[in-house]
């Protein structure tokens, strides 16, 4: 039996039901759509929330696919079960940016198909969308930021982070790089 899922995603009858995780690859085009996805996500808020996007608008660091996909990015063996896509500013002055604060987007049909028993009938696999400010310059360098974070933070999201992968998705200059693990195997 194979361990890649359906992409039919049928759940009518009609054919398989969806598979809990996908084991299709992540490729650069996906890649690029939850690039896309993000940035809509953070239009979206920076219009709701035209404080918060004065303050934070122009001080992005970095946007990372994080987690189990990051993790199925570098190996292919841990499957999708709904993307994790962070972006990390520099910390503004007046204060950090709402960590508590999630969006969430449907990456819409593909092949990664959609996950069974979802929290909303998505066509397609979730995208958690999480930010966090960074105690960071604007113009410090993003893979160099992502390290101080993750070497450095005692709080769970940093340490949850740690305990698997970042890819970058933006800037596009660094797009697939994998910030962490650390290449030489550390982290």
């Amino acid at each position: 039996m194979s361990r890649r899922s359906t992409m039919s995603g049928a759940t009518d009858g009609s054919g398989p039901a969806p598979a809990e995780r996908s084991f299709e690859p992540i490729t650069d085009e996906d890649l690029a759509r939850l690039s896309t996805l993000a940035r809509a996500d953070r239009e979206d808020l920076f219009a709701r929330k035209p404080l918060l996007g004065q303050r934070y608008a122009h001080r992005l660091l970095c946007v990372a696919l994080c987690q189990g996909a990051a993790l199925h990015y570098l190996h292919g063996r841990n499957g999708v079960k709904d993307f994790d896509v962070w972006t990390f500013y520099a910390e503004h002055p007046d204060g950090p940016f709402p960590y508590r604060r999630i969006g969430r987007r449907d990456f819409g049909p593909s092949k990664f198909g959609r996950m069974p028993n979802d929290i909303r009938p998505y066509v397609g696999r979730r995208v958690d969308l999480v930010a966090r400010s960074l105690p960071e310059q604007p113009n410090a360098h993003p893979v160099e930021a992502l390290h101080r974070y993750l070497q450095r933070s005692r709080t769970a999201s940093a340490q949850a982070l740690a305990s698997k992968a970042v890819i970058l998705l933006d800037p596009v200059s660094l797009r697939g790089v994998a910030a962490w693990p650390l290449a030489d195997g550390r982290g």
